[in-house]
């Protein structure tokens, strides 16, 4: 047997195989989003219940990302990626969200009201000396108790959830590198996604079951998931070690990790253009998708439907789930058919689901229902996106465009969108729409943004270079939540009705992301074509 009949043989040269390992990798992280915004659907509730105000669950919301930041556990994560390989790091990281989701979980409970914890936490972690005089404390006085250990295990969890991501990139580039790299990257991306859907519905269905309200049971199904996505990745180590065994590549790398290989990161002009566009990016929909539900609460006339009804019913719920699942997978797998009539069947049959799920979410009159139509659009294209991308290039290109289509989305929801106030037919088709429309230009950026860094930097530091996009990235997923939340608070003061906030403003502050990631993106399709970078290029070279 020749060396080269040998290579073909390895798991890695199996398509079922290769889409096998992205499929573990991408339920972890499905998981992961499901419990990154479990609480975002319930903000109401939130403060209903537990009294958070918009700063409160801007501060808890922000927190998430605070040890990534500050204390730079995103780099040392990337380290640790280098150093001990995709398989271990993928355990670790699965095994840490699901701690801190734990945590989470308990200060959220009844249990912790009126503990001897809650008292502590009362009476304490309302200074925190540095933090507080930088203005970027996670805590401040007056938070409530609940806040606050919610916020540390916010933070443990988003350790973990961060270092799934650089980790779940690596493990896709060591899985498909030369191959549909970007298709991977997309696909991924998009079942990721569905994610926030699954979490838009579910979230306030558990929180409300059985007709008593308990946000606990939300964030515990959350809980449940993570455990399940930590197995996932504990398959997934069994499945690396033995692609490893067959290639005889080795986890921990002959040439080791050294500070020094980050001079080749940060001295490159097109790795700090991708990581401000990223960071852009992310700032402007990841924090927005927190506060999503309650902007559409306050911009839409909901009526409360009758609890006698068909629509109240709890396994409406269910049925619609199933419904939207049937949008994804047949508009994602209708990418795939070469056969035109298929194609075309499951397109039809994608949009007649989609429509169906729309005129639920109507009658159901549910802002959380209109909002998990986010990602759909996003399934249907991201594969197409990431093919071109792959065969085609012009990656820098649908940067630019991504930003154009963000720009719009937030103005819509800022200026357009409440002059349908009293309008609820015209409101939700508007809604809808937008959302729509942002879901899909937020697909571009795993299509083309991510696959490009491993054209930027060598491949033993790709770890640390995504390590470094993440923690850049993670400044904004701290800050904008927190920013969202004091400008409500401040202009809407005396409003105390968690339905009716103006968001004119912190939209447009989302906005004003999108007007400044389109000059970066304009800026890096000029370096590019300058310097050759080959962001332009397609991945797959003929």
């Amino acid at each position: 047997m020749t060396t080269t009949d040998k290579i073909q043989q390895t798991l890695r040269d199996s398509a079922g195989m290769r889409w096998t390992a992205l499929l573990l990798l991408a339920l972890g992280m499905f998981f992961a989003y499901i419990f990154m915004d479990i609480l975002s659907p319930i903000k109401d509730l939130m403060q209903e219940t537990r009294g958070w105000d918009s700063t409160a669950f801007g501060t808890m919301q922000g927190s998430e990302v605070f040890l990534n930041v500050f204390v730079f556990f995103l780099i040392f994560a990337g380290i640790i990626l280098d150093k001990m390989g995709v398989r271990f790091t993928a355990v670790l990281s699965g095994a840490v969200m699901l701690i801190g989701a734990i945590i989470k979980w308990y200060a959220v409970t009844e249990s912790f009201m009126g503990s001897g914890l809650e008292e502590w936490f009362t009476n304490n972690l309302n200074y925190i000396p540095i933090f507080d005089e930088l203005g970027v404390s996670p805590f401040y006085e007056g938070m409530p108790a609940s806040a606050k250990l919610a916020a540390c295990g916010f933070m443990i969890f988003g350790c973990g959830c961060e270092m799934a991501g650089i980790t779940v990139s690596r493990g896709i580039v060591k899985w498909f590198k030369g191959r549909e790299m970007a298709l991977a990257m997309g696909s991924e991306m998009a079942l990721a996604r569905l994610g926030v859907a699954t979490c838009m519905i579910f979230s306030p269905y558990f929180a409300k079951l059985g007709g008593s309200i308990s946000v606990s049971r939300s964030v515990a199904f959350g809980v449940v998931l993570l455990a399940i996505g930590l197995i996932m990745f504990i398959v997934y180590f069994f499945m690396d070690r033995k692609l490893d065994a067959q290639t005889g590549e080795a986890e921990e790398k002959d040439d080791p990790f050294k500070i020094s290989d980050l001079g080749q990161i940060l001295t490159s002009t097109g790795f700090w253009l991708v990581s401000l566009l990223c960071v852009l990016y992310y700032s402007a929909i990841f924090p927005f998708q927190k506060y999503a539900v309650n902007m559409l609460q306050c911009n839409l006339d909901f009526t409360e439907v009758d609890p006698n009804s068909f629509w109240a019913k709890s396994g409406v719920t269910i049925v619609q789930y199933v419904i939207m699942l049937v949008v994804a997978i047949a508009s994602f797998t209708s990418n795939f058919m070469k056969d035109k009539a298929k194609k075309f069947g499951l397109l039809t049959l994608a949009i007649v689901a989609l429509v169906v799920y729309c005129y639920m979410g109507y009658m159901r009159q549910s802002a959380e229902s209109v909002f998990a139509v986010f990602p759909l659009l996003a399934m249907g294209i991201t594969p197409i996106l990431g093919s071109y991308v792959d065969h085609k290039g012009k990656a820098a290109s649908m940067l630019v465009l991504g930003s154009l289509l963000l720009i719009a989305c937030h103005l819509t929801f800022a200026f357009i969108l409440p002059g349908f106030k009293g309008n609820m037919v015209g409101g939700i088709i508007v809604a809808y729409l937008t959302i729509l429309v942002l879901g899909a230009s937020f697909s571009l950026v795993p299509a083309s943004l991510w696959p490009s860094v491993p054209k930027l930097v060598d491949a033993k530091i790709i770890g640390s270079a995504y390590a470094l996009i993440f923690w850049i990235q993670n400044i904004g997923l701290w800050l904008f939540p927190l920013l969202i939340g004091k400008v409500l608070d401040n202009t809407n003061p005396g409003v105390t009705d968690p339905t009716q906030f103006d968001y004119t403003w912190p939209l447009v502050m989302l906005a004003c992301l999108g007007v400044a990631a389109l000059v970066l993106g304009l800026v890096l399709k000029a370096v590019d074509k300058k310097k050759g970078l080959g962001l332009e290029e397609p991945n797959i070279k003929k």
